[in-house]
């Protein structure tokens, strides 16, 4: 069984070409299977049968004096690796049968997007604004067109001057897979936006090039384009400017943060889902309804402390 193992993370390493770091979770993921085929009296591959998988993902789950119990995301990257082992061993002649074919990882539980209230988004602007000078204008008019928008940072920071029109209020955005897209853009966004372009953008684009001054709407203190790393930490600096008394911790925000406070706050206006999407850039709907789950797990809150027959 050592001998297959090892034929398989060599065959992942060089045909595959897997990472390091994967390999090694792999490796480790496999000693922890054969160590509970052995203690089971298995002996060897052609002696496992599909019962014998699942219940080393049941193990997985329950955990031992040994091992604590693995998160759905941690044991269905093991049960992964088993299922390759196994379909190697078959597709190589090592087996007669794939018996782990049939054993499905455990699905990871959702995550519901994080977003915050309307207060505290505004918050985490005003703190964006505190600076003093050209950066405070960068930073305010960058958190405005965030959440104006949806935009993910990645969109933000790639934006062009010429990719805001402000006569028509609209924002062209350069999405996943380089697909883009037209979104409108609030009366706070465009205010904040004019405001950088007229009295600072001018003072940021003298430290640098020609082509910064041309083209990035967002620029660095040295001209050049803002990278998603550094609007990512004034993110992180408003919400430390915005403090306990806005309620808005450091933890709270996510480079996704103003993304999601975006599609949650138009839900919760009575916005379509399918018009969400669109705004967003997702391909499926699909994605955008996990959003609808944050929106009813409010509406189940306002119930509950609202109607009369909801109290217990």
């Amino acid at each position: 069984m050592e001998r297959v193992v090892g034929g398989y993370l060599d065959h992942l390493t060089v045909e595959r070409g897997l990472a390091a770091n994967t390999i090694s979770s792999y490796r480790r993921d496999l000693r922890r299977y054969t160590a509970f085929l052995a203690a089971a009296g298995v002996r060897g591959l052609g002696e496992v049968a599909e019962a014998d998988v699942s219940a080393f993902l049941a193990a997985l789950r329950r955990g031992d004096d040994v091992h604590p119990p693995l998160s759905a995301t941690s044991a269905a990257r093991a049960v992964v690796a088993v299922r390759g082992l196994h379909r190697f061993a078959a597709l190589d002649g090592l087996v007669t049968d794939d018996v782990a074919a049939e054993v499905r990882p455990p699905a990871a539980a959702r995550r519901l997007p994080k977003a915050l209230p309307v207060e505290a988004v505004v918050a985490l602007i005003e703190g964006a604004g505190a600076l003093e000078g050209p950066r405070g204008l960068r930073d305010r008019a960058l958190l405005e067109v965030l959440y104006g928008t949806g935009a993910r940072i990645s969109e933000a920071v790639g934006l062009t001057v010429d990719d805001v029109d402000r006569g028509q209020a609209v924002v062209r955005l350069a999405g996943k897979g380089g697909k883009q897209r037209i979104v409108p853009v609030g009366s706070y966004a465009l205010r904040a936006v004019e405001d950088y372009l007229v009295r600072a953008r001018p003072e940021l684009a003298a430290a640098g090039s020609s082509r910064g001054r041309a083209g990035a709407l967002f620029l660095n203190a040295r001209g050049g384009p803002l990278s998603r790393q550094s609007a990512w930490s004034i993110l992180r600096a408003a919400a430390e400017r915005a403090g306990s008394a806005a309620e808005v911790s450091v933890d709270d925000v996510s480079p996704h943060t103003l993304r999601h406070s975006f599609a949650t706050h138009l839900l919760d206006g009575g916005a379509d889902v399918r018009v969400v999407q669109e705004l967003l850039g997702h391909a499926s709907v699909t994605t955008t309804q996990v959003y609808t789950l944050v929106t009813v797990d409010r509406l189940r809150e306002v119930y509950a402390t609202s109607h009369p027959r909801a109290l217990t």
